[in-house]
């Protein structure tokens, strides 16, 4: 039964990018497997206690032959008494059993020395990555190596919060981890598999918690080895250009710098995300925004427009700095 639940919903013809069922990394299939096991124990306590029901429905229903007399009452029963008492007793001990397995075969594991370290920032309402190792800030966008079972490269998250608790879950890969000030979780993922998985921040944190989305791309080696080269690099700024090159002076004298970084500029801020390879990525506002030059300038003009709730402030800039900073903003590789 467990195989034909979980076979059931693994083949649905509606698979969301964001099935559970839909396992990809290690711990996901364990936590399938967990699923599929509770989803069978209570199906089938569903079947006992229904067909029980609908026999004494049909079984002791009124007939027109029946007596008006009240039936004879009969009071207790030690052997039902004990039955739902001890049959209950044993289906929690099991599950608990198998939850425990589960918690301690993904998260008591030692961590391997080939693994990739990141640090894992939640902000109202967007996502900070940082990779220790590496020298790598980014936003929004977590590229991890996929991890050969042969040889497994798993990629170990770090996760804190900067302002109120978040939740990372990205349902595909593994489950949902809560994102806490003040308190350091781990988890770790390693999907077999190239491809973008996407998930959702599962905790409510504000005005903006349903737009505070999850990419993660799991790429190959030689994929993140390119993509790690190119974010340790100062943004590539075609600055050839007149426009975009007006706009980085205008973005350098603005209050832009106060809240980001990019890296061989003045711009140091902490507070937003770091820009310095924005135009590498495919979205902006933390997922929900195609990252194209007008979606990119209607947000730099009020972000609150596209995301209401973003705590970031409208710049009031007149049409032309607009312009220019947009201009600028795309060259950044």
């Amino acid at each position: 039964m467990s195989l034909f639940v979980g076979t059931a919903f693994a083949k649905s013809p509606a698979l969301s990018p964001t099935n559970m069922f839909d396992a990809a990394a290690t711990p996901a299939h364990s936590i399938v497997g967990l699923s599929t096991l509770v989803l069978s124990v209570t199906l089938g306590i569903f079947l006992v206690v229904g067909g029980l029901l609908l026999y004494a429905l049909i079984r002791y229903r009124h007939r027109p032959e029946d007596s008006t007399r009240e039936p004879a009452q009969i009071y207790g029963s030690n052997q039902i008494e004990l039955s739902w008492t001890v049959i209950p007793i044993l289906i929690v001990v099991m599950l608990f059993l198998s939850t425990t397995r589960i918690i301690l075969g993904t998260e008591a594991i030692p961590k391997p020395a080939s693994a990739l370290d990141v640090t894992v920032i939640g902000h109202q309402f967007w996502w900070e990555y940082r990779y220790p190792k590496l020298g790598i800030v980014t936003a929004n966008e977590l590229h991890i190596p996929i991890s050969d079972p042969s040889k497994p490269t798993p990629t170990y998250l770090e996760m804190s919060s900067a302002d109120v608790a978040h939740s990372f879950w990205v349902p595909r890969l593994a489950g949902k981890m809560d994102v806490i000030p003040n308190r350091l979780n781990t988890m770790w993922v390693d999907p077999p598999q190239p491809g973008l998985y996407l998930g959702q921040c599962a905790q409510y944190c504000g005005t903006q918690h349903a737009k505070m989305l999850l990419r993660v791309y799991a790429d190959t080696p030689e994929q993140f080895a390119a993509w790690a080269a190119q974010q340790k690099q100062s943004a590539q700024q075609n600055l050839t250009n007149p426009v975009a090159a007006e706009g980085r002076e205008v973005f350098l004298h603005s209050a832009c710098i106060n809240c980001h970084t990019v890296a061989g500029t003045i711009a140091n801020g902490r507070f937003g995300p770091d820009l310095t390879h924005l135009a590498s990525r495919d979205t902006i506002g933390a997922g929900p925004i195609k990252n194209t030059p007008e979606n990119l300038r209607s947000w730099i003009d009020d972000p609150n427009i596209m995301k209401p709730g973003a705590l970031m402030p409208s710049m009031h800039l007149n049409q032309h700095d607009l312009d220019v900073i947009t201009a600028y903003l795309t060259t950044l590789q």
